[in-house]
Formats: C-alpha cells, sequence, structure tokens
C-alpha cells in the first residue's frame, strides 16, 4: 500500500511519537518472535533518535503467572503459560537495546493489555497540549491497531509510520493497512519514517 502524504500538514510541537511494545519478547531469541521487528527497527531508531524527547515506548508486560488476569486473559496465560513472568527472562520485557537507549529522554509506558488507553495512564501523560501521535512499532494488527483507534476515538491527529509498523502475519499486517487506509482516511495518515522527518520540525 503506498503512502499517501501528510494531507494535514507538516508536525510540530503538538506531535508526539509512540511506539509500540519494540521490545525483547519479540526479537529473534524472544518468546513471541516476529521477524520484520528487526526490519523495521532502523527505520523505528532513525525517528526516535531524532524527536527523542517527544517520544514514548509502550511495553506489553505479560501477567506474573499462567491463568492470571481478568476474564478471557486468565485463559490466555494458561495457554501461553511460557510467557508469563514467572516463567520466562523478565528481561524479555525490556525495549529493544537499540531503543533502549534512547530513555531518557524518551518515556516508557506499560500496560498490561492490547490498549496502552485502558489504564489512564497514557492520557495522563499526553496531556491537552499533544493532538497528534505518529505510531509505529508492533503488531499491525495487534496492540497497534488498539493503539490508533483509541487515538482515533479521543481525537487525536494519526500517523501511521508505513515502513516502521510490523507483525508476525504479512497476511493481517497487509489486511490492517488497507484498513487503516480506506475506512479511517480522514483520520489516519500513511506515511513513510523518511517524510515524517522532512515535516516534523
Amino acid at each position: 500500500m503506498a503512502a499517501e502524504g501528510l494531507v494535514h500538514g507538516p508536525l510540530g510541537d503538538n506531535c508526539l511519537h509512540l511506539c509500540v511494545d519494540m521490545q525483547r519478547l519479540f526479537a529473534p531469541d524472544g518468546p513471541w518472535s516476529v521477524p520484520w521487528a528487526q526490519k523495521v527497527l532502523p527505520a523505528i531508531e532513525e525517528l526516535a533518535g531524532a524527536h527523542a524527547s517527544q517520544t514514548v515506548f509502550t511495553r506489553f508486560v505479560p501477567a506474573a503467572r499462567p491463568g492470571e488476569g481478568p476474564g478471557m486473559w486468565a485463559r490466555y496465560y494458561r495457554r501461553w503459560a511460557e510467557v508469563t513472568l514467572t516463567r520466562m527472562d523478565p528481561a524479555f520485557v525490556r525495549l529493544l537495546p537499540a531503543l533502549e537507549r534512547l530513555v531518557p529522554p524518551a518515556r516508557v509506558l506499560d500496560k498490561h493489555v492490547y490498549s496502552p488507553w485502558t489504564e489512564g495512564r497514557l492520557d495522563a501523560l499526553l496531556g491537552t497540549e499533544i493532538d497528534t501521535l505518529v505510531v509505529t512499532g508492533g503488531e499491525t494488527d495487534v496492540c497497534v491497531l488498539a493503539t490508533v483507534l483509541g487515538a482515533i476515538d479521543r481525537g487525536y491527529r494519526v500517523v501511521l509510520a508505513t515502513d516502521a509498523l510490523c507483525s508476525s502475519s504479512d497476511a493481517t499486517h497487509d489486511a490492517l493497512m488497507q484498513l487503516y487506509h480506506s475506512r479511517f482516511s480522514e483520520q489516519v495518515e500513511t506515511v513513510t519514517v523518511e517524510e515524517i522527518l522532512l515535516n516534523w520540525q
């Protein structure tokens, strides 16, 4: 899917880069390996490095033990028992090293579900001055989807960096990119990291 450009104009001080779950969990040696994560990492690193003080990295923090969590999450963590904090090396929760080095000035926000919005801390962090979110990270069809829909509901201008998103499934990544492009075209702009960098002063 081709990028459409920043149709609503350049980016400025009211913009924040929200990088979703680029953690060691999803590295090649992680329990939930996402091969594309390493391929998009250089673009994310370039963007985050250029705007580190305006970058927030989310981290998905699994349940402590198998079977923990509300409702269907308990079933989820029985299925993924080996990815609970007591069963795996907790270092897997950490950001990928290339991004972790940017903290601070970049900030980290932990979450326990797909969406970064449900626990309220992201709303508090963004306050009233931020009106635009540049979204990168993974997975395109899970946590990025939850992030984007929450941002749309709150009225943020959403800019998706097309070459800085990844998924473990090529088919659903492509389907979601088409969905963002076609069904949310009034609220989501799809552009490359290069174009974002050229238009974010």
